[in-house]
């Protein structure tokens, strides 16, 4: 059963002639016979890639290809990575759906330019962090103001090899979210020692980011 509806579809198709630059790879861990969300996430990236032939899907299976999951440092499914021209840190667990769907869309046009949308000035500032960034954006499908937040994130991880930025579904990890104590959504957490709430203006997100780094 498709995902996209035919006028989605025909929008996005529409939308990725006029916006793609260059070639984008999709790359999905799954494990179907245990993971709820695998085949729809499969589906998704399949139904999307069938839209402009710049776009690609892997799928790869998240046992056998351990040795590969683990050189990507994907630890849960389903996994969602997009690769440009090189491998960037952009990564969704969980399926991007609702809210979230919207996102995937813009990071697979912004990984196709190689470049992110930040201003010239926190740019300037994310290209000097030399040394790991791990960005964690806890969201759920019905928030709106949840891809503003994995937004700055993964543009973070365009501008930057030292970043990753992961979108992570609560519903789907609710482990994670009794670890690090999600109570409202969006939370972020930086490597682990920094953490806020809500959908801040980029240059406080990115203030919180170069705290993570002093830290």
């Amino acid at each position: 059963m498709a995902i996209l509806g035919e006028r989605e579809r025909r929008y996005l198709k529409s939308k990725f002639e006029k916006e793609l630059s260059g070639r984008v790879r999709l790359i999905v861990f799954t494990q179907e016979f245990e993971c709820e969300y695998c085949a729809e996430v499969r589906g998704l990236a399949e139904e999307i890639a069938e839209l402009d032939d710049r776009i690609s899907v892997e799928v790869h299976d998240f046992q056998s290809d351990r040795s590969l999951a683990e050189r990507l440092k994907v630890d849960k499914i389903p996994a969602l990575l997009l690769f440009g021209e090189k491998e960037y840190g952009v990564r969704f667990f969980g399926i991007p759906s609702g809210y979230e769907f919207t996102t995937l869309i813009d990071d697979i046009i912004q990984v196709s330019r190689g470049s992110s949308s930040l201003p010239a000035s926190l740019r300037e500032k994310i290209r000097q962090i030399d040394r790991p960034i791990h960005i964690q954006v806890f969201v759920t499908p019905t928030c709106p103001y949840c891809p503003i937040a994995v937004k700055t994130a993964h543009q973070m991880a365009i501008e930057n090899a030292n970043i990753t930025s992961d979108m992570i579904e609560i519903l789907e990890f609710p482990h994670l979210a009794h670890k690090y104590q999600v109570m409202a959504v969006p939370k972020i957490v930086i490597n682990d020692r920094v953490s806020f709430e809500g959908a801040l203006p980029e240059p406080i997100f990115v203030e919180y980011v170069l705290a993570a780094v002093k830290s």
